[in-house]
């Protein structure tokens, strides 16, 4: 649809400038030419929902039932309002968007061709983030700001990237092209390209040179279940032990229990047999543990 729309425009100017005289054609054109590149914009918003959401259907769906796109069409319109220093306007339009989508978008943000929420709510982004080309964000992200500081203070999304449902990335750092946030971490360092990051706070997992789709959130690594797992491995590696060792006692030694009947744990002597720090009474009622 957006396709035709564009065609459309260009037969339109076409045929609009034939009639006129060449200055006033060379004006047209340097006035609509910036409307060109908005509906090819407006067109890979749309086009790329059929890419990234096995959901999409048919073009009527994606236009009445995405509040992702509808946030980003509202962002779009409100940005450019934000160029031309048009005051309060641009907010409005952006609450707007936020009370009818679920997702709040700065006016001052800088969104690249082919952005796509999915789901969308509670989405945030800041005043002066920058979100590079088909970014894929879920519900629940927040690109924010980390104080009261001025200026650059919001994150800065390289092509490319897939931010996990529920994950935060806070203040002015980078997070570099192809790389992916894991859902529900907290980003608070610079990424690198191609690379994921999971975990509070978030972890990088170099993964050079291996191209993942978006969609395979199953492939995010996840470090605290390695380290559980190694954990699981090495307490039953330990018990297998322990039953060997009971059924082949050869090392075993049989102890007389009358030679034990006066030997009484240290914490239940009595006071006045030995002297104890500090550290011990702190130790044995708990501290330290």
């Amino acid at each position: 649809m957006s396709c035709v729309a564009t065609r459309f425009l260009d037969f339109g100017l076409y045929y609009l400038t034939l009639a006129l005289p060449h200055n006033q054609q060379l004006h047209i054109k340097k006035v609509l030419k910036p409307l060109k590149k908005i509906i090819k914009t407006l067109r890979a918003d749309f086009a790329i929902i059929f890419d990234r959401d096995p959901a999409a259907r048919n073009w009527l769906e994606v236009l009445l039932c995405y509040p992702g796109l509808h946030a980003i069409w509202l962002y779009r319109f409100a940005h450019w309002l934000h160029l031309l220093n048009l005051p309060v306007i641009p907010r409005m339009i952006s609450q707007f968007a936020r009370f009818l989508t679920g997702i709040e978008i700065h006016p001052g943000a800088k969104i690249g061709k082919g952005a796509f929420i999915d789901h969308g709510m509670g989405v945030v982004i800041g005043e002066t983030a920058i979100v590079g080309e088909y970014v894929l964000i879920y519900q629940g992200v927040t690109l924010g700001g980390t104080g009261k500081e001025s200026g650059k203070r919001h994150p800065t999304l390289g092509d490319n990237v897939v931010i996990g449902a529920g994950a935060k990335v806070l203040g002015n750092i980078e997070i570099g092209s192809n790389s992916r946030i894991g859902a529900g971490s907290v980003v608070l360092k610079a990424v690198p390209p191609d690379c994921t990051v999971v975990g509070i706070p978030g972890r990088i997992v170099h993964r050079h040179g291996v191209k993942v789709s978006a969609l395979d959130h199953f492939q995010v690594p996840d470090p605290e279940g390695d380290v559980i797992r190694s954990l699981i491995g090495r307490v039953e590696q330990l018990e297998r032990n322990s039953e060997a060792h009971m059924l082949h006692p050869i090392n075993s030694y049989i102890i007389d229990s009358e030679l034990l009947k006066n030997v009484r744990p240290r914490h239940l002597t009595p006071s006045d047999h030995f002297e104890h720090s500090e550290e011990y009474e702190g130790f044995s009622e708990g501290a330290g543990i």
